[in-house]
């Protein structure tokens, strides 16, 4: 086999074994990333900054995306300061340990190619 893939049946074993990922589509986990990395990053993302993402869905699409991964628990909706009408989107516990897998299977995946 080549082991230039051995990372693809990597993240393929570890998304059908995380319940919560095997609940959305790709559309969703492309958005959780994009909320990841700019959580990463110190880049506060609102819904409303979610929703003008056009080139990833439709706004009402983004929006149902949002609620599904709020709905699973993946992502959280928190406010800031005294502004109880913006909404921030941030990465939970689960997500956060889901991104610690994958991270681990590409470094094992390097590991093992450069064997």
């Amino acid at each position: 086999m080549n082991k230039c893939y051995q990372y693809l049946i990597h993240a393929a074993a570890i998304d059908a074994s995380h319940q919560a990922i095997r609940r959305i589509d790709l559309i969703a986990k492309k958005l959780l990333e994009v909320i990841a990395v700019k959580h990463s990053m110190g880049i506060p993302m609102t819904v409303g900054d979610a929703m003008a993402m056009h080139a990833l869905a439709s706004p009402a699409t983004l929006h149902r995306k949002i609620d599904l991964l709020y709905e699973v628990g993946l992502i959280d909706m928190i406010f800031v300061g005294k502004d109880r009408r913006t909404k921030y989107l941030v990465p939970t516990d689960l997500a956060n340990d889901y991104f610690s897998t994958m991270g681990r299977a590409v470094l094992e995946s390097l590991n093992s190619s450069m064997l």
